[in-house]
């Protein structure tokens, strides 16, 4: 079987330094936050091209901080999109806040910037877009939309480390970026984490005091915070990995464009990106047959998955937040067709070259064809 995400591969790469790393930190007696953290912090801060970068256990943490530190609060609004993860409308609200949820562009299935500027209200105080799979969204317009209605722009890069337009990175678009490092991001921990960047000093003091039971020195707590600190082992992981960061990116693309060359066009691939604004956490396909898609390429070794089956207004928890199926069109769409195919940079090529045989295998019979994969169409690249 092709797995879906396999982090020992990761791991027996980077086994010494990442070892390493650990033992130095169990030997020297600091287990939260520290030193490991703080070199953590300064890297990935320079790495999204922000003054500040706070880390905190998780990406949900993150959002739920930043929100606070924006000063989002009981009913206040909060613009963001249903094709997420629910922990994106959970922290609008933990905060008390109210998530307005606004329709996905068809290509990109980031925030339409036009449905953005359409649900503005005047008790909107934020916009929360996703950059979903990896890909950016419209930063450039939904910034210029904010800024013209007094919005404060936070982002959710959880699942894009690293992407960048122009000379912004992920995280460095809006006055606060949220990440996660959940092990199977493209840069993850061995266990839970987050961060936040910024380049507002104030915005960054605060998110720290709230991190931290809301503490600006021992016993001084100014602030009803939180236990949000980051593991230094995590972070010390984290250090290790970052170097490696920029090169997995570039696996990632690799990967994505053996799937765009060699796939049917029976299936619909991810919009093409533009420059390196897409890192390829998720590689999802779609497919009008996505169910027998899916079984077919199990029972041919192939592991997959969804990303996400139900839009967040459909699951049962927030079903409040709109009026059922019909909604949102564009996400609900998706949903019904998306599957993601396995994509890490150490996917090895015959893999590659099984998956998008299994792919065509399938759809070609579908369309009634005799459903062999001609390997003279695949890659030259990863040809098998």
């Amino acid at each position: 079987m092709i797995p879906f995400l396999d982090l020992r591969r990761q791991y027996a790469a980077l086994a010494e330094p990442l070892e390493a790393a650990v033992l130095e930190t169990l030997r020297g007696g600091s287990y939260v936050l520290g030193e490991a953290v703080e070199s953590f912090e300064a890297d990935f801060a320079a790495r999204c091209g922000t003054r500040h970068a706070i880390a905190v256990n998780s990406g949900s943490s993150a959002l739920h901080l930043a929100l606070l530190a924006a000063g989002v609060g009981p009913g206040d609004e909060v613009l963001t999109v249903p094709t997420t993860f629910v922990a994106t409308v959970a922290a609008v609200l933990y905060v008390g806040a109210v998530p307005v949820l606004v329709d996905v562009d068809p290509e990109t299935l980031t925030m339409d910037p036009a449905r953005f500027e359409a649900a503005i209200t005047p008790r909107t105080k934020a916009v929360l877009p996703v950059h979903f799979h990896g890909r950016l969204a419209d930063m450039a317009e939904i910034g210029r939309i904010a800024e013209a209605h007094g919005l404060i722009v936070i982002e959710d890069a959880a699942q894009a480390h690293g992407a960048t337009r122009g000379a912004l990175s992920a995280g460095g678009f809006g006055a606060l970026g949220c990440f996660s490092f959940y092990p199977g991001k493209n840069l993850g921990a061995a266990g839970e984490g987050g961060a936040i960047t910024t380049s507002d000093p104030a915005l960054a003091d605060r998110i720290r005091a709230l991190r931290d039971w809301g503490q600006v020195e021992r016993s001084v707590h100014l602030l009803r915070g939180y236990n949000f600190r980051m593991d230094t082992i995590q972070g010390a992981i984290l250090g290790v990995k970052l170097r490696h960061l920029a090169a997995w990116t570039e696996g990632r693309r690799w990967v994505a464009r053996q799937y765009d060359a060699g796939l049917s066009e029976r299936v619909t691939c991810p919009a093409q990106a533009s420059g390196d604004d897409h890192v390829y956490h998720v590689y999802a396909i779609t497919h009008p047959a996505r169910d027998g898609l899916r079984a077919a390429l199990a029972d041919a070794g192939v592991a997959t998955n969804i990303h996400y089956p139900r839009p967040v207004h459909l699951q049962p928890a927030y079903a409040d937040l709109a009026d059922g199926p019909g909604s949102f069109p564009v996400a609900e769409a998706y949903a019904a067709r998306t599957l993601s195919l396995p994509i890490y940079p150490e996917l090895r090529p015959e893999e590659i070259a099984q998956v998008i045989s299994a792919v065509n295998g399938f759809v070609d019979a579908q369309a009634g064809q005799t459903g062999r994969f001609d390997r003279t169409a695949c890659p030259e690249e990863i040809a098998i």
